[in-house]
């Protein structure tokens, strides 16, 4: 009696789209994957411009965003796999922002702000 095998495929993201809401990944067998964007915190907390900075990684197994340090393998979106990351993972990682987020914000130098010192220290001595 003859057995048929499957042979399966593996499947390979080709295109993404990340908005607000969602995540699509368009795979190059032709399927298309949509899941909420909820399911990656890090996404959810990514501007726009950093959710669209997206690389194909492994000919296709996985997408990477460099600037939010997230990596979504293909598998996972197929098997309905949301963020594996633990809480305080994701809360270090949400610290880090912050604190550059506000490092960026402070001034770098003081050039143009007047010193209270005096330009001769030896003015200064009786």
């Amino acid at each position: 009696m003859p057995s048929s095998v499957l042979t399966e495929r593996e499947a390979l993201a080709q295109k993404v789209r990340v908005s607000a809401d969602e995540l699509v990944v368009e795979l190059v067998d032709g399927r298309t994957v949509s899941v909420p964007v909820q399911w990656y915190p890090r996404l959810v907390h990514g501007s726009p411009a950093e959710r669209q900075n997206w690389q194909i990684i492994g000919r296709g197994v996985g997408i990477h965003w460099p600037d939010l340090d997230e990596d979504i393998a293909v598998e996972d979106l197929l098997a309905g796999r949301p963020s594996g990351e633990s809480q305080p993972s994701f809360q270090r990682w949400l610290e880090s922002r912050e604190l550059l987020a506000n490092k960026t914000l402070q001034p770098t130098s003081r050039v143009g702000r007047k010193s209270k010192r005096s330009k001769n220290p030896r003015s200064a001595r009786g």
